[in-house]
């Protein structure tokens, strides 16, 4: 093909899925253009014809700095062409992010990155504002204009997919793939090999619901895609399977990258950034983890595969893990640890002190209550593991998303809810349901604790049901009293989904003969089937409350520290888990999360206690 209308091909400059790219002239400007050609066959499907004319005055009409502006859009013999600016070389080759990357090497300064990936941002944005989604953003329509002093990026191929139809795009996509990893030739020559490599990696840019087919493409895979870019940009790897994050591969970075690319890169599209220069602003002004961070993070997760190799290679099976004291619940999980121990503080003799304000308007004494020798009934403790989990979950409520890895080093937790009969040894001691500053400890009219004439008294038949009734503050307090302390939000979930990450503590299912829920009142604890670790009641009778603070989108960032993560620094809400005695299957699920007003109590809060387990060779030590 020597001449296409008015212009004179003079070279070839690309081939690919969507069409083939030309240098040409203009036979009577003599001025030089771009030309992409679509696919011949393309041109002979009818519907292609009426998105052509509905579509294309659209996209030829998006007029941005960083967006290759269209000059002539055209048929000629049946072949459907584009006129587009020469964005090429010296040379004219065209320039694009994947040759000038490798052009450059490591010589890239991490604000030219920055440049090249917020000229693509404005560019993305600016055609989503008015309507254009790009769909097949990857390295080669990325197109570089740089000079000594300054880089540009230009986005190409605005709407060419959508042009196409999603339908076809994909299904050349998929025919492109097929040949450069199959080629009928067999040509091995490094130049062939790296043109099919490049392939390959243009092809993850690709969102799930694109690969998927699932649901319309909107601007959604424009963001996936850009989080892809971002990453091999800084990197120059493709994020697969668990991948590093870029903090880590890229010490020597003055900003916070980590943010941006977790949030582009969501499976789910709802979940990633509408407005992608917003997200970069937000992302980057986010602080970025240190050096020591970063080491402590890579020696933690050397512990880690070591421990589980040992521990998951060699280990006896354990028909059931119940376990009434430290050591019995140890053996048998982990023996390629040493025995642990529980650390617990000395008896405090005043718990009443959690609840003690610093005023600033004046300062109060509150009065002191005489500490009566009131023993408390402890409850047995079964040891879990330390070691890597998922947590969360993808199916769920959206404060449950992303499902992501955490890591967390051994703890011990109470085999079943604290009961009435050990709650009301403490309201002994505490002289009340109430502190000296007049902060419910538990509401009495929400529990089966009463009083009556002066003493505190449990209705009959309750002694071995949970507590009910009990806010935040009592639950710490308790804990406090009997040397333990509430457990973290992703401790309690790893205990509640067992070894196998099971969806419900008893499986992957829930029926009434395993929990007690959607009933009319608690039931005595340990009535149930144990779960995987040994613990009873960690589905229904009683929501628990955990330390954790809440944060609706904290998983969104809790994935950036996967190490014993313990919630928001501050909030609004204290976490519940577990659902009770009243909720519906779906609250019992694992990663079910529930909240409420640390000061909230009634007749479904209760909580258990944890405690910290110590050992020499503790993992993350």
């Amino acid at each position: 093909m020597d001449v296409l209308g008015d212009y004179t091909i003079q070279r070839q400059l690309e081939h690919g899925a969507f069409g083939d790219v030309y240098l040409a002239e203009h036979r009577f400007i003599k001025k030089r253009f771009v030309i992409k050609v679509l696919p011949e066959e393309i041109g002979n499907d009818p519907t292609f014809l009426r998105r052509f004319e509905s579509q294309v005055a659209e996209i030829a009409a998006l007029d941005h700095p960083n967006i290759v502006k269209i000059h002539n859009v055209s048929c000629f013999e049946g072949r459907y062409f584009l006129v587009m600016d020469p964005v090429v070389d010296s040379s004219f080759e065209i320039s694009n992010l994947e040759k000038y990357l490798a052009s450059k090497g490591s010589s890239l300064s991490e604000k030219n990155l920055e440049k090249i990936l917020r000229d693509v941002a404005a560019a993305l944005d600016f055609a989503h504002e008015k309507g254009v989604v790009h769909g097949s953003l990857n390295l080669k329509n990325v197109l570089i204009e740089a000079s000594d002093s300054q880089v540009r990026a230009v986005l190409s191929d605005f709407g060419i997919l959508r042009l196409m139809g999603e339908g076809v795009g994909f299904l050349r996509i998929c025919n492109e793939l097929a040949s450069s990893m199959f080629p009928f030739s067999y040509d091995l020559s490094e130049k062939a090999l790296e043109c099919r490599r490049s392939f390959v990696r243009n092809f993850a840019f690709l969102s799930y619901e694109q690969k998927m087919k699932e649901g319309p493409i909107t601007e959604k895979v424009d963001s996936y895609a850009f989080g892809m870019l971002a990453y091999y940009v800084l990197t120059r790897r493709i994020p697969e399977g668990c991948f590093d994050s870029v903090s880590r591969l890229f010490l020597n970075s003055q900003m916070n990258w980590d943010s941006l690319i977790h949030r582009c890169l969501q499976p789910h599209a709802h979940l990633r950034p509408q407005k992608i220069v917003n997200a970069i602003e937000e992302s980057l002004e986010a602080p970025k983890p240190s050096l020591k961070e970063m080491l402590h993070f890579s020696e933690l997760e050397t512990k880690v595969e070591n421990v589980q190799q040992m521990a998951f290679e060699f280990a006896p099976k354990v028909e059931e893990p119940v376990a009434v004291s430290v050591q019995e619940s140890t053996a048998g999980l982990v023996p390629a640890l040493k025995p642990q121990e529980i650390s617990r503080p000395e008896y405090d003799p005043d718990p009443s002190s959690i609840f003690q304000r610093d005023l600033t308007v004046s300062h109060y004494t509150p009065n002191k209550v005489e500490v009566k020798e009131v023993e408390p009934i402890l409850t047995p403790m079964v040891v879990i593991p330390g070691g890597q989990y998922m947590r969360g979950g993808n199916e769920g409520a959206r404060d449950e998303m992303p499902r992501h890895m955490i890591r967390l080093v051994s703890f011990a937790l109470d085999i079943h809810p604290v009961t009435n009969e050990q709650f009301v040894r403490f309201l002994t001691v505490m002289g009340g349901e109430k502190d000296q500053n007049n902060n419910d400890i538990i509401r009495l009219k929400d529990s089966r604790i009463r009083k009556s004439n002066g003493k505190i008294i449990i209705e009959s038949g309750y002694a071995k049901h949970p507590v009910v009734g009990v806010t935040w503050y009592g639950a710490v307090a308790y804990a406090k009293w009997v040397g333990k302390r509430l457990p973290y939000e992703s401790e309690w979930e790893i205990a509640a989904q067992g070894k196998e990450g099971f969806i419900f503590p008893t499986g992957m299912d829930i029926d009434r003969s395993v929990a007690n829920f959607f009933s009319s009142d608690t039931t005595s604890v340990m009535s149930y089937p144990s779960n995987q670790f040994g613990l009873y009641d960690m589905a229904g009778n009683v929501y628990n409350w955990c330390q954790d603070w809440y944060a609706y989108n904290y998983y969104d960032t809790s994935s950036l520290e996967p190490d014993h993560p313990k919630g928001p620094q501050q909030g609004v809400y204290r976490v519940l888990r577990g659902g009770c005695w009243k909720s519906l299957k779906d609250d019992l699920r694992c990663s079910h999360r529930h909240r409420n007003n640390p000061g909230a109590a009634n007749g479904t809060y209760g909580f258990r206690c944890a405690a910290d387990v110590t050992s020499s060779e503790s993992i993350g030590k």
